[in-house]
């Protein structure tokens, strides 16, 4: 994704220097040949572009004859600003996915006497003013040359004739997939020109390249996820269906809007040296968004010039294509919230008998794009324009394994009060409403929206259970959170259970994309509709800030974490008990049982990770000064107790007998549940003794008249982890046992690491002590012989930490 840019009104401040300077020799005629003169390599036209070639109109003359690419290139569009994106069409098993994108990047196309050079043009840095900082910025902004060509022939109207072959033929960094292959060089011996087409605003370009494989450890592309599928050691290359993309960007470039960090929107930066009004540099950032400008300015409502079409790609599976569309679509309430009717729709593409040369990879084009692969996930980047931040092309990335995903998530969390997902496998009519949610949560990536991880911190545990509040909202204000689906509802409750596109959307999206009436003050405009959010928690935004801010946290619920985790144990033990009921198929293995047995202690882990993170939490209001006292409010001292004392209870105990349940055990495992638990549990511990939240509860503490601080959260620890030894006849099981050693283990870790900007290290040692007085008066009254053994295990490793031997 392009992250930098450039403002519209004076957008030639990086380059205009160097092009002044070039001018003359771009502008002079070819030199004769003659005594001192250097010989010409430009020849006739015919010549060059033979009766061999085919012509293919669009922005450049396109001349193909199969093996080389001739552009001839009109002279209005020299010097004109273009993006390349390249992506891979088509791969081989092991080797990335047909959809990924490979880069994307803003070129310029530049005469310099008989050459034409290929430049890289960069927006990070701008001045747009008539004073002299702008000619300093200028001297700073050099376009890096990506390649240079010689002039083959000149064409109508002087257009330069260059050969292009080797630029898709050859491995150039600029434009390479060999990262997102996890690939090395080219091998040109193996690589063929596939396909060119050419169109009014852009070319599009398709190469099967061979690359030479990468040996050693797996390698994942930038922004792409990881590989699934094994490789073939035996094979001498990569073969890939490589597709570049250049399209021109606009000639009149939209009006851009100023990023503000109260309102949620991804954002193109660069550094400002017009702006010197306060006395530093100014760092200028512009929010990415598509470009709607209303039909009927004057009407509250109206359709838009060009809607936001997404196409529903070719290999999407047709029983799940009116999900899809339902997805896209859901966005549609959104924009009426801004202004515009209709503003996005989605279309099936069509047929190749219809349009021959319609491809889901040409950058005119935004789809949805099934992609066969076995990774649980989906995403959804854009391409933008580097000048203002307009989205100009999209393309939402849906791996067939999603299903699974959602289906593991929703079993989880939902089942219980849902009877169509109490028996796996799924129906239809569930899991394509699964994929719509999916969709239409990374169509609005493809918007512009990041996650906003608090959101849905804002509803209460009464609003979640309540059925008219969830149909009416969703399970959170936004569908760019984390919020899964709602494992708070209990059974009866009749409350809805998916996420929807919520008040904070339509709240995101007004502030984003209303147009405002000429004359207005926008800033003004954009300012009333971002202080809705100081009466209105739903509508503020939160970037993923779990282990400071329990409000923005992920895969999260309600107000109260520790009341949404206990009624998400109570729908958790109710899954647990449902397990084999609900996987089990005769004549089938267990593996689906183990599967979901694993989602079972996965969740477990994720719900108790919500409440670990409320102690020392500090919640962040976003807002800016005059709309709050502070941005920073401490969590309630009691609330953090609460929380200890129900992980305690809950998370750092002997596992519920639903989550050990031998009749499940012994279908899926001989051993091993044990390690399973322990594993989980050192998480939580993991979480509690961090770093950062003990530095945080130390600071508070010094501030605040009532806070919760680090002695009495490992005061808490030490007593609950070790109240079997309150007992006349102390007895440990295998489950204690093991936290038990665990939280020792790390005490004695605090205690070797004596970091002189802590307090946990004096903690760690205070409790060690403590625990090896209790636990000698104990070691003789153990009821059995494993516990006897336990404890003076146990006062050893004390002993070796404390150094007392």
């Amino acid at each position: 994704m392009i992250r930098s840019a450039r403002p519209a009104r004076r957008f030639s401040l990086g380059l205009s220097l160097t092009t002044a300077l070039l001018a003359p020799a771009a502008l002079a005629p070819a030199q004769p040949n003659g005594d001192g003169a250097k010989k010409s390599k430009v020849k006739p036209y015919d010549k060059v572009v033979t009766e061999d070639f085919t012509t293919k109109p669009g922005l450049f003359l396109v001349h193909t004859d199969g093996e080389s690419i001739l552009y001839e290139i009109p002279p209005d569009q020299l010097g004109a600003d273009m993006v390349w994106v390249t992506q891979v069409a088509g791969t081989q098993a092991g080797y990335s996915y047909a959809g990924m994108p490979a880069g994307d990047r803003v070129v310029r196309w530049e005469r310099l006497g008989d050459r034409v050079l290929l430049r890289d043009v960069k927006y990070t840095i701008r001045a747009d003013t008539e004073d002299p900082i702008a000619v300093a910025v200028e001297a700073t902004s050099i376009a890096p040359i990506i390649r240079a060509f010689d002039i083959k022939a000149w064409g109508k109207d002087q257009a330069p004739v260059i050969d292009v072959t080797d630029l898709f033929t050859s491995d150039v960094d600029e434009f390479s997939a060999k990262r997102t292959l996890g690939a090395s060089g080219v091998d040109t011996k193996r690589t063929f020109i596939d396909s060119v087409k050419a169109f009014p605003r852009n070319i599009e370009t398709r190469v099967l390249m061979t690359f030479k494989p990468q040996r050693g450890g797996q390698q994942r592309g930038p922004g792409g996820p990881p590989r699934g599928d094994q490789r073939d050691p035996t094979q001498s290359g990569v073969t890939a269906l490589i597709h570049h993309s250049m399209v021109k960007l606009p000639e009149h470039p939209m009006k851009p809007r100023e990023f503000d960090s109260r309102v949620g929107f991804f954002s193109v930066g660069f550094e400002d040296y017009a702006d010197d009004s306060e006395h530093a540099v100014q760092t200028k950032r512009y929010i990415t968004r598509w470009r709607l400008e209303k039909k009927d300015p004057d009407a509250a409502l109206s359709e838009p010039k060009q809607p936001i079409v997404w196409y529903v790609g070719r290999g999407v599976p047709e029983k799940w294509r009116p999900y899809v569309k339902a997805g896209i679509e859901d966005w549609q309430p959104a924009f009426e919230a801004a202004g515009f009717k209709n503003a996005i729709v989605a279309a099936d593409p069509p047929s190749p008998r219809e349009d021959p040369d319609w491809d889901a990879e040409d950058a005119r084009y935004t789809t949805i794009r099934w992609l066969p692969s076995n990774i649980p996930n989906a995403f959804g980047p854009h391409v933008h324009d580097p000048r203002t931040g307009e989205i100009l092309e999209a393309d939402v990335r849906m791996y067939h394994n999603v299903m699974k995903l959602v289906r593991d998530w929703y079993f989880v969390q939902a089942s219980p009060s849902d009877e169509r997902a109490q028996r796996l496998p799924m129906p239809d009519d569930l899991m394509g409403e699964l994929i719509r949610f999916v969709v239409a949560h990374e169509v609005g990536h493809s918007l512009g929206f990041p996650h906003n991880m608090k959101a849905s911190s804002s509803y209460s545990i009464e609003q979640l259970r309540d059925p008219e509040w969830t149909k009416a909202n969703g399970t959170a204000p936004s569908i760019m959170d984390y919020a899964r689906f709602n494992y708070v509802a209990q059974p009866g409750d009749g409350a809805a259970l998916m996420p929807q596109v919520g008040p904070y959307d339509h709240f995101a999206t007004e502030w984003g994309y209303r147009q405002f009436p000429d004359g207005a003050d926008e800033k003004a405009e954009l300012e009333a509709i971002a202080h809705r959010q100081v009466d209105n928690p739903m509508l503020r935004f939160g970037n993923p800030n779990p282990l400071e801010d329990p409000t923005q946290q992920t895969e999260d619920l309600g107000a109260n974490a520790v009341e949404a985790t206990r009624l998400g144990l109570a729908n958790l033990k109710r899954v647990a008990d449902s397990l084999i009921d609900a996987t089990a198929t005769e004549g089938e293995d267990y593996h689906l049982l183990e599967n979901m047995y694993g989602a079972v202690l996965g969740q477990w882990a994720r719900e108790m990770g919500h409440v670990a993170n409320v102690v020392g939490g500090v919640e962040r209001v976003n807002l800016y000064f005059g709309d709050a006292e502070r941005r920073f409010f401490p969590l309630d001292a009691e609330y953090q107790r609460e929380a200890v004392g129900f992980l305690l209870d809950h998370a750092l105990a002997t596992p519920d007998a639903e989550f050990i349940n031998p009749d499940v055990l012994r279908k899926i495992q001989a051993t091993g549940e044990a390690d399973r638990m322990l594993a989980q549990q050192n998480r939580i511990l993991g979480l509690l003794m961090n770093g950062d939240r003990l530095k945080r509860m130390a600071e508070v503490a010094a501030t605040e008249d009532d806070a919760y601080t680090a002695a009495e959260l490992f005061g808490d620890l030490r007593d609950g982890l070790f109240e079997e030894l309150d007992a006349r006849a102390p007895v440990v099981d295998v489950y204690r046992r093991n936290l038990q050693r665990s939280f020792v283990d790390r005490l004695a870790d605090l205690v070797d690491r004596p970091d002189a900007d802590t307090d946990a290290p004096a903690l760690a040692r205070l409790s060690l002590v403590e625990l090896r007085e209790r636990i000698g008066d104990r070691v003789d009254a153990a009821r059995d012989e494993t516990t006897r053994a336990h404890l003076m295990d146990l006062a050893a490793r004390i002993d070796e930490a404390l150094d007392t031997d």
